[in-house]
């Protein structure tokens, strides 16, 4: 089993004038740890789970580069890209470029996107639910024959390339991991099974726990999906569901990579909704024996000296599980 460090909260003391070395601290300490990836939110406006729009939100790309920069081993990604956001084409370009320049480290995540406030706030143009996963669809093929090496015109519904040419393409073969994020069971597990090399669902916490989180979420965000429902029977129906999926389009199941994002509080006393080192242990049993291949967590406060220390302990005995059905 592997496991990954997501970053979505920038707003530490002093910055914006120590982002870099923060981050660039928290990004070395990480690989150091033995995390196996690192990961940002693709957003211009912070979320509302992070003092909303005006809190620092950098740019997920020019992060991830920087991130390369600072690290040699660790793989990198969106959680994931709003195919809005971005061109297809550029978009394809600016992971390839990355993974050039970090020696093959990149995830392709993308994903149906949600945030329509910092779409308006930004000028980006607004687009019904449906025309999105039309444009996932359609951004998904279009990487494909980029990294193909096909520069063919391509001719869609949304995108017309007059010729996708991609150098320096991704020294990945035949490309890098396409990771689909999303909780839909028709449309984005769909997508998921006929393109994808992995898919990225929530590892809700108790919905207890975080009640006071959710409701000041917006409707369409994609963590109120399941919210009532325990953690882990939700991850359950939707591997049932991606399964499904898999076996109407003939895909082995066994393919796909199995990603989650939780939240990772670690301490050694298990105060205040914490896990102990001994029951973060067991948290990831559980997630193994639902099919996890790759848990992401967020620890709170990352910023702070240490705070990723007590992952040291934790990160050789994940290593030693191995999921259901591996």
């Amino acid at each position: 089993m592997r496991l990954g460090l997501n970053l979505t909260n920038f707003s530490w003391p002093g910055s914006p004038e120590n982002l870099g070395p923060v981050l660039g601290r928290i990004a070395r300490t990480a690989e150091e740890v033995g995390f196996d990836s690192f990961w940002v939110m693709d957003h211009f406006f912070q979320t509302p789970l992070n003092r909303g729009p005006e809190g620092a939100c950098p740019e997920a790309y020019a992060t991830l580069g920087f991130v390369a920069g600072q690290t040699s081993r660790i793989r990198l990604g969106t959680l994931v890209t709003g195919v809005v956001n971005r061109h297809p084409g550029v978009l394809v370009k600016t992971v390839s470029t990355l993974d050039a320049l970090s020696g093959g480290r990149m995830y392709f995540g993308i994903g149906a996107a949600w945030f329509e406030e910092e779409q308006r706030g930004l000028g980006i143009p607004v687009v019904p639910k449906a025309e999105r996963f039309e444009r996932l669809e359609e951004a998904v093929l279009i990487a494909k024959r980029m990294w193909a090496g096909t520069t063919e015109p391509y001719e869609g519904r949304h995108y017309r390339l007059e010729r996708p040419l991609n150098e320096p393409t991704s020294p990945q073969r035949p490309h890098p991991p396409i990771l689909i994020g999303g909780q839909g069971p028709k449309k984005t597990f769909g997508l998921v099974a006929r393109y994808a090399d992995a898919c990225n669902v929530y590892e809700l916490p108790d919905p207890d726990m975080i009640r006071e989180k959710l409701a000041k979420l917006p409707p369409q965000h994609p963590m109120r999906r399941n919210a009532h429902i325990k953690p882990t029977e939700v991850i359950r129906k939707q591997f049932a569901v991606l399964r499904e999926r898999c076996e109407e389009v003939g895909r082995p199941y066994g393919e796909i990579e199995k990603t989650t994002l939780g939240t990772g509080a670690l301490t050694k006393d298990g105060a205040e909704g914490s896990y102990t080192v001994n029951g973060a242990i067991e948290r990831f049993h559980q997630l193994a024996d639902l099919g996890v291949d790759h848990a992401i967590v967020e620890p709170p406060n990352p910023a702070e000296e240490g705070a990723l220390d007590l992952w040291a302990e934790v990160v050789p005995e994940i290593a030693k599980i191995v999921p259901a059905g591996r």
